[in-house]
């Protein structure tokens, strides 16, 4: 009798087993077939907008094409640069609307298994979809904030501290041109930390998050000096992957070529970005904004206006908070800053 309730228990098991396999294939299947349909749906509605002249871009008040991103990290010029194209004819300034980071951070934190599903807000299923709503909400944001934006203008998007959502921003508009701004990390890291201590621009803030920062920044600064080589490295590596697969115009501009040829670098900019520019027009703004004619009172430590002097972390990060830095941003640092150029 035993052996015969044995055998039936391995029976029903066996069978729960058979079961729960269909039960995961079926919901598998359903999976699969409820991506297909929402995609089927979305190429419909996609093929009902063009016939019907809307294409779902809101591109009647913001021309995708004359969209200028630039990407990077903060402290690596980023205000300077767009402040010296804002004073080109035709030109507006979109100032760090931080789409980005509301996208990237998401969607990177997301679990993968959530990814893989078409339930999730942003799954791999219906990306087709959601990157659709990143481009519509960027161009009716862009659109409100620049009502009188021409449509010849450009908009230059400063939008470094975003530069986590860089790929998805530009599979969203692979019609606008970007620039990837680069900075030595270390003279990077070494901003912030001064900016964070007691004292600093950075120290004021009533930010909750910085407030943290900065009280890390004085207490423990190899800490902080680690935690933004980290975040150094996430963001320009997510700026550096978006501008490699960027087919639109693009161009990559280190911040010490800006410094040693600012008009030089200008002119190779606009040039590469394929957009005219008015020489006379270019070479005042590149004067009005310069290093040297920022007031002296306005410069110096703990200042927005530091020191602007390549490879003055030498003097500002001990050996140890320097090396950490390499080694967290090392990928980086050598495809940008080879050793025999920078001496790591």
């Amino acid at each position: 009798m035993l052996e015969f309730l044995k055998d039936r228990a391995e029976a029903s098991a066996r069978q729960l087993r058979r079961t729960a396999k269909k039960s995961r294939t079926l919901r598998q299947v359903h999976h699969r077939l409820t991506g297909r349909r929402q995609q089927v749906s979305l190429e419909i509605a996609g093929l009902r907008a063009r016939l019907t002249g809307n294409h779902g871009g809101r591109e009647d008040g913001v021309n995708p094409e004359n969209m200028i991103w630039i990407f990077g990290s903060g402290r690596s010029g980023s205000t300077w640069l767009r402040s010296m194209m804002g004073e080109m004819s035709g030109h507006r300034v979109w100032e760090e609307p931080m789409v980005g980071r509301l996208f990237g951070e998401f969607y990177d934190r997301a679990p993968k298994e959530n990814l893989r599903s078409p339930d999730f807000i942003m799954g791999d299923p219906i990306r087709r979809g959601w990157t659709r709503s990143i481009r519509n909400l960027v161009l009716d944001g862009a659109r409100y904030s620049n009502p009188r934006l021409g449509a010849a203008d450009y908009l230059v998007v400063k939008e470094p501290n975003g530069s986590v959502g860089a790929p998805l921003l530009m599979e969203a508009l692979p019609e606008s041109r970007l620039i990837l701004l680069v900075r030595d990390p270390r003279d990077v890291v070494a901003s912030v930390l001064d900016a964070a201590k007691e004292g600093g621009w950075l120290y004021e803030t009533r930010d909750e998050e910085r407030a943290r920062q900065r009280r890390l920044a004085d207490r423990k600064p190899d800490v902080f000096v680690s935690r933004r080589a980290l975040i150094y490295q996430q963001t320009v590596g997510r700026a550096r992957e978006a501008y490699d697969n960027h087919r639109g115009p693009k161009v990559l501009v280190r911040y010490e070529e800006l410094r040693s040829d600012t008009l030089g670098t200008m002119r190779r900019l606009y040039s590469s970005l394929g957009i005219k520019f008015d020489e006379r027009e270019l070479e005042r703004g590149v004067r009005k904004h310069a290093w040297e004619r920022v007031p002296k009172e306005e410069k110096g430590e703990g200042k927005v206006y530091r020191k602007a002097t390549p490879g003055g972390w030498r003097e500002d990060l001990t050996p140890e908070q320097a090396r950490v830095v390499e080694e967290i941003t090392a990928p980086l640092l050598q495809e940008f800053y080879p050793a025999q150029e920078y001496g790591v």
